[in-house]
């Protein structure tokens, strides 16, 4: 929890960006890490072993909410989901702080999902992938246009302040709560971190797979 000096500081350089790029560094350790634990024969252990338990795991929840068409874009939404998880848990040790604590952080993520989706629909179904933005009739085009823009304008502003909001309440709460009962309950503080760090990193990917999953749906109908 950022209660004092932080303990990484480049002049010039936003702590959100500092730390942003310290949580990318901890993916690729932990990545170089795993890579090491490999084992081409045999039961798998350690470090090995624990990914590959998180990863089936965030496979068959992509699979639950996208069906097998969710595997193709496996990559983008466990990229997502590990940033945004180990973003949220670095608040949580003494001396750094969450880059999803700051808007322009979250913005980022947010336009990334955004533009994601949008070039998929149209990589996979061309032109036609507009056609749901008319409506289900030519001539209600006039009015479902706008009201469809709007909408999927309103996505990333919504995915982005509704990650800021809850990492920032969160970060409010837990130093309120550490200041009240500093020597009686912190480890169901952390406790109460941990899960709002998960869960926060769970409902961002899980809106990312639906409007992924609506963007291929739509087009599918608009080409029927």
């Amino acid at each position: 929890m950022k209660e004092g000096p932080l303990l990484l500081h480049i002049p010039n350089v936003p702590e959100h960006v500092t730390y942003g790029f310290a949580a990318s560094a901890v993916l690729i350790l932990i990545a170089m890490a795993v890579r090491f634990t490999l084992k081409e024969k045999g039961a798998p252990s350690g470090l090995q072993n624990l990914f590959e338990v998180i990863f089936k795991g965030l496979d068959n929840y992509v699979q639950e909410i996208m069906g097998p068409e969710g595997r193709h874009y496996f990559t983008l939404i466990g990229s997502l989901f590990l940033f945004i998880l180990i973003s949220n848990l670095m608040g949580l040790v003494p001396g750094f702080d969450s880059p999803t604590g700051n808007l322009n952080t979250t913005l980022a993520l947010a336009l990334v999902s955004f533009s994601a989706t949008h070039y998929i629909g149209v990589t996979r179904h061309k032109l036609s992938y507009f056609k749901h933005f008319m409506g289900p009739v030519w001539w209600l085009a006039p009015l479902m246009v706008p009201i469809e823009t709007i909408s999927h304008l309103a996505r990333p502003v919504s995915l982005s302040f509704r990650l800021f909001g809850n990492m920032l309440a969160k970060h409010k709460l837990l130093l309120v709560l550490a200041s009240l009962t500093p020597f009686v309950v912190p480890v169901s503080i952390l406790a109460l971190g941990l899960f709002v760090a998960f869960i926060q990193a769970g409902v961002f990917v899980l809106l990312t797979m639906l409007y992924l999953a609506g963007a291929i749906e739509e087009a599918h109908g608009a080409e029927h």
